[in-house]
């Protein structure tokens, strides 16, 4: 999910749930931060870093809350705007290969494949294209905004829709070929969880802290859980959705929902295997047998796999809207609302490095590739940056 938007919400609900009445209201007249960002330090930090390449694509999010981000396949940077701009840029140096204006509304993606690239639009559409140079292949049109990115498989595309409703549509021609559609709370985030295809599944998180395991071929149900049961009086005590996007490792499924729960699934059979309290839509990563989450407080966790146990707890940067962590070797890294990367040791959770790459925020996971770390902000700037590793602190 969108750090910014996740991060609004978060802090819209806690007033909600925490001010009655007037008070509730009072803050909401008022330009007071109810959780103002941690300031940073000017602690001697033992790696530095420096941009290689920088460049800016169209508006980029053009202020509002998608799901665009950039995804590398075969030494090409894919990336789109939100006013229809799609490119492909040289990962060495990120010149362009290509670009196209599209004028669709696009909300989320790319997923790329082979010679495909798909991406969804607020319109309802998911538009297929060329990877070699940007034409347009198909295009199908839900009825229903898309907030999250479409996933490419073998045969088909896969969509999940605001309302919940999962798509699967012919990835040659774009047709229809199943849908699946259930129930949502009343009150939910305004975000969906991109879908993960694993093997011959298609693992969905849904509002309401429940997580589905599909069939690709026809959309069967393998199965349907509740990560975190519903709890509280209010619709918004009750709001548990799974908006973080789902993470396979081996034959294990793991998921955090928001005022829920981190668990981890057994895939084959979706037997909940564990589930620990951590409250998180941002997102998990996973090495050398250690998970890693982003928590909704910008906390950032390491924990056991096999049983959630925590290691360690990072919090010198809480509050400042940290996206899904990637891992760059020894070390995790983060982006934040102001346009710095941190990198944090994995071994122990110590701030190990950062830089600035631009003024504007950073609400998507930076993408690890080729020895660099490439980031998509709000304000369109796409930028490779490389560590200097002079000091190797967190090795594990």
């Amino acid at each position: 999910m969108n750090t910014t938007r996740r991060w609004q919400l978060f802090a819209l609900l806690t007033a909600m749930i925490a001010l009655p009445g007037c008070g509730m209201l009072s803050w909401f007249d008022s330009d007071e931060d109810p959780h103002p960002p941690t300031p940073l330090t000017d602690q001697s930090l033992p790696l530095t870093a420096k941009v290689a390449w920088s460049t800016r694509l169209g508006k980029g999010t053009d202020g509002r809350e998608l799901e665009l981000a950039p995804v590398v396949f075969k030494q090409q940077v894919y990336v789109a705007d939100a006013h229809g701009k799609i490119a492909a840029l040289a990962l060495r140096d990120g010149r362009p290969t290509w670009q196209r204006d599209t004028d669709y509304p696009l909300s989320g993606g790319p997923d790329v494949l082979d010679d495909q690239l798909v991406l969804s639009s607020t319109d309802g559409d998911v538009v297929a294209f060329s990877t070699t140079d940007g034409k347009e292949k198909w295009r199908s049109q839900l009825g229903v905004a898309l907030l999250s990115a479409p996933r490419l498989a073998t045969d088909v595309v896969i969509a999940h829709a605001l309302d919940d409703s999962v798509h699967a549509l012919d990835r040659r021609t774009g047709k229809a070929r199943w849908n699946y559609t259930s129930p949502a709370p009343t009150l939910t985030l305004h975000g969906s969880s991109t879908p993960l295809v694993q093997n011959d599944a298609a693992i969905v998180g849904l509002a309401g802290g429940r997580l589905v395991s599909l069939e690709l071929g026809q959309g069967a149900p393998n199965w349907e859980l509740t990560i975190t049961p519903p709890s509280g009086r209010s619709d918004i005590e009750r709001m548990t959705d799974i908006d973080a996007d789902p993470l396979v490792v081996g034959a294990t499924v793991y998921v955090a929902a928001y005022n829920g729960d981190l668990a981890a699934v057994d895939l084959p059979t979706g037997a909940i295997l564990w589930r620990r309290a951590l409250s998180a839509y941002a997102g998990i990563t996973a090495a050398d047998q250690t998970l890693y989450i982003t928590a909704a407080d910008d906390t950032i966790w390491a924990a056991a796999p096999q049983d959630g146990v925590g290691q360690w707890k990072q919090e010198a940067l809480r509050y400042r809207r940290l996206t899904a962590p990637a891992v760059d070797g020894n070390y995790l890294v983060v982006g934040d609302f102001e346009g710095w990367l941190h990198w944090i040791a994995r071994r122990d959770g110590q701030l190990a490095g950062r830089v600035r790459v631009t003024k504007a925020s950073i609400s998507h996971r930076p993408v690890v590739a080729n020895g660099q770390v490439l980031v998509y902000a709000n304000d369109g700037t796409v930028a490779a940056v490389a560590l200097q590793r002079a000091t190797e602190r967190g090795s594990k």
